[in-house]
């Protein structure tokens, strides 16, 4: 009974640091990951990216303002922006104070869920089973938060597609309303983009394959989309635990192949919800993309995109 009883304390204490570590350390790790994906057309310069997503702000989080602001010194070429960039209906003035910087820069977007309602309260055994009910808190100024990145030059590609210009190059992009929320409406961006570009982008919150089909059958490029938060919670050997869609897990973050031409990059996102503030094996991060051109001869299956992960200024400051 002795053995068995400190077999419990020792299992507690054990969980009790997991959680503590999660919440406390991990939930404010920031991490700067970078990769290489192979999406331009032959003989196009390289084009470094920025990918942002599910900040879920909350008043006051100073720490991720201070470091979002500063990913500005990386000098991107474009940032694109994938959603759930609030948690709190006075939240776009923090939104707006992380993202300053990057404003100036040319930039796209696409909103989630959590941009137009707040998160609520929800049981947790909801994540690990596949719930088609959507539990929506008050609304949330979405409005204002468009106008803030529409004035300072960002383009809402919001079943919008635009061609446009990103250092000298041509991009057609295009973008969906959160498929999470089935606010998506493809059938008002379909059709082959311009072949002659040097990208094709795609854009959507969510990572639903039935709309990543739809992006690839059109002949895009390069998908991105946020939502999974990588996992939130990953299992050392065995990744993320769900994708809180019907993605499959192995792609919950990250760059991978979605069929023979398209590219798919997953960001893990930068927030939590404020009702599971925690984060394990899996730090809040932005991603660094330097796309290039295909290779001449086609891509293997497997082939996966090169990546690393280093950790930004800032980094476990609240």
């Amino acid at each position: 009974m002795k053995t068995f009883g400190r077999i419990v304390l020792g299992t507690a204490a054990l969980g009790a640091a997991t959680v503590g570590y999660a919440a406390a350390i991990e939930r404010t790790r920031w991490t700067l990951r970078e990769a290489t994906v192979p999406v331009l057309a032959e003989g196009a310069p390289p084009l470094r990216v920025l990918h942002i997503s599910d900040l879920h702000m909350m008043p006051g989080q100073r720490s991720k303002q201070r470091w979002v602001a500063e990913l500005a010194t990386l000098a991107p070429d474009l940032v694109v922006n994938t959603g759930d960039n609030l948690a709190h209906r006075h939240a776009v003035p923090g939104v707006v104070r992380a993202l300053g910087p990057l404003l100036d820069l040319p930039g796209v977007f696409v909103f989630g869920s959590n941009d137009y309602y707040a998160p609520k309260p929800k049981n947790p055994v909801r994540y690990l089973t596949k719930s088609k009910k959507h539990i929506r808190g008050v609304p949330l100024p979405w409005k204002d938060l468009r106008a803030a990145f529409v004035e300072r030059g960002w383009l809402d590609l919001t079943h919008v597609r635009r061609g446009f210009s990103v250092a000298g190059q041509p991009v057609v992009a295009a973008g969906l309303d959160d498929p999470h929320l089935r606010r998506d409406r493809y059938a008002e961006i379909a059709g082959q983009p311009d072949p002659s570009a040097a990208l094709r982008l795609g854009l959507t919150h969510s990572p639903e394959p039935r709309v990543l089909d739809a992006f690839a059958h059109d002949g895009y490029d390069l998908v991105m989309a946020g939502h999974t938060h990588g996992g939130q919670l990953r299992l050392p050997g065995y990744g993320a635990i769900v994708t809180n869609c019907e993605l499959d897990r192995s792609r919950a973050r990250g760059a991978s192949r979605w069929g023979a031409h398209t590219w798919l990059h997953v960001s893990a996102g930068l927030g939590t919800s404020p009702y599971a503030p925690v984060r394990f094996a899996c730090p809040p991060e932005a991603t660094l993309l330097t796309l290039v051109p295909r290779p001449e001869s086609a891509a293997a299956p497997d082939e996966q995109a090169e990546a690393s992960a280093r950790f930004g200024a800032g980094a476990n400051v609240r």
